[in-house]
């Protein structure tokens, strides 16, 4: 086929383009239809349906139309002050308070749906032969991790990706954490907390059979602060020892007791919570332009609230409207959509 005259492969996303500049889909769909095709759950897929089924745009379509309704309101008091009723300045900087607080929910919204696309990170650290691989294992429901009664039997990481109430998680196991004269391991261990550090969660696994050891303490103060932790004492079926320590989860990886309670609390230090009332979700050029419309609204607020004249008012409140407006696709160069659409998969 491709040896005929005038014939040749599609571009990334030119067909969706096509429809885009055709007028059949608007910016924010055709997106939509590429976040659904990579979708990694079916969190992910509802909340790019809502994307194609049109909500992106006809949210942003609303805030833009109020925005254009107020800059009007301003700049016929620019040119015809004298012939107008005097502007209610109160109800109008109310009324943009409104429309930046709107935004500034999509927004929220859209950091944590990163999360739903892109997926958890989280990093099984602890002390050797406590359960990290066992753990794995668990979760994964695949013997995926080598698992020995010999410490220091994991020497590299170790990934698996599993999917949790919508959430793409991928659990990375860890070398033990301990001081070895091993040159193999030591490799390992460096690694482990190289993830420790860039991790979005951190399971910290104990023997509670063993107990809450010095050795266990200064590990765990080697977690950052910023990073949610959650404590799980392993080993459960040898004996439970909870003196100076209360684990969030008691378990056994071996015997499979306490998963249900370890997946619960895994769900909770993640915010799965957060994320269940999630309805559509801004991507990422999306959200960098309502950030950017969000920040020219503040300015026009600041102005607001130094009383300077309604002509300054209208500069950043036309660029927070362009900003939408670019969002949407109202606004956008065939240039900036060429860019947009070779991040698209060949073809659709």
């Amino acid at each position: 086929v491709l040896e005929q005259p005038e014939v040749r492969r599609a571009f990334p996303g030119e067909f969706s383009q096509r429809a885009v500049l055709n007028g059949r889909l608007d910016l924010t769909q055709a997106e939509a239809i590429n976040d659904l095709i990579s979708a990694r759950s079916k969190k992910a897929a509802q909340l790019a349906m809502a994307g194609v089924d049109g909500d992106i745009n006809r949210q942003m379509q609303s805030l833009r139309e109020k925005l254009l309704d107020q800059l009007s309101e301003i700049e016929a008091r620019v040119d015809f002050e004298d012939e107008l009723p005097k502007l209610d300045e109160k109800a109008l900087v109310q009324e943009l308070f409104l429309i930046k607080n709107e935004l500034d929910k999509l927004i929220s919204d859209a950091k944590k749906a990163s999360f739903i696309r892109n997926g958890l990170k989280v990093a099984l650290i602890g002390l050797p032969n406590v359960g990290k691989s066992s753990l794995l294992n668990l979760l994964s429901k695949r013997n995926k991790a080598i698992v020995t009664e010999f410490p220091g039997t994991t020497r590299d990481l170790l990934e698996s990706e599993i999917i949790l109430e919508g959430i793409p998680l991928t659990l990375i196991d860890t070398a033990g954490i301990r001081s070895t004269n091993n040159e193999v391991e030591k490799i390992g261990i460096a690694l482990s907390q190289e993830a420790l550090n860039t991790a979005d969660v951190v399971v910290l696994i104990f023997d509670i059979s063993m107990g809450w050891t010095e050795e266990v303490l200064r590990l765990s103060q080697q977690i950052p602060k910023d990073i949610p932790m959650l404590l799980v004492g392993n080993k459960s079926d040898i004996r439970i020892n909870t003196k100076n320590i209360k684990p969030d989860v008691i378990m056994s990886a071996l015997t499979g007791a306490g998963e249900e309670a370890l997946i619960n609390a895994l769900l909770r230090t993640c915010g799965a919570s957060e994320f269940a009332g999630l309805e559509i979700a801004l991507n990422e050029r999306q959200l960098d332009l309502a950030s950017l419309s969000v920040a020219a609204l503040n300015k026009t607020l600041e102005l607001a609230n130094q009383d300077m004249p309604w002509d300054f008012w209208t500069i950043d409140l036309r660029e927070s409207i362009h900003k939408l407006g670019e969002l949407t696709g109202d606004e956008i160069s065939e240039a900036l959509l060429d860019k947009i659409f070779t991040r698209f998969c060949i073809g659709k």
